[in-house]
């Protein structure tokens, strides 16, 4: 049997709070740079590459708790490697998961300062 999908997001939201610093920064990869990424920080919202198997309540508490910052909603997407050639050899790019972190209002994160 199958747990609910209630069940399951309660279990997934638990573990997002017991995270440990380490935990988090191995959801939080690094933030995307690029002018699409850049427009969007005026609306309140940042990007991210993130771990392929994090989930939302994870990214969520990762976010907030390195950031001190609180997160409005979190939507994610999975990029598809593409298959490339290398010196005339067959390869393929690996797959990325990016997340679109909506943060509350007037909060803002600034990406250029280091993070302690």
């Amino acid at each position: 049997m199958n747990a609910s999908p209630i069940k399951s997001s309660l279990a997934a939201r638990r573990r997002a709070t017991n995270l440990s610093r380490e935990a988090m920064y191995a959801i939080i990869r690094s933030p995307v740079i690029t002018e699409k990424a850049t427009m969007l920080t005026d609306r309140g919202q940042v990007v991210f590459r993130v771990a392929i198997d994090a989930t939302k309540p994870e990214i969520k508490a990762a976010v907030e708790s390195l950031f001190n910052v609180q997160v409005r909603a979190v939507n994610t997407l999975i990029s598809k490697g593409k298959n490339k050639r290398f010196r005339g050899r067959p390869g393929r790019r690996s797959d990325e998961k990016k997340a679109y972190v909506e943060l509350a209002e007037g909060q803002t994160i600034d990406l250029t300062a280091s993070i302690a």
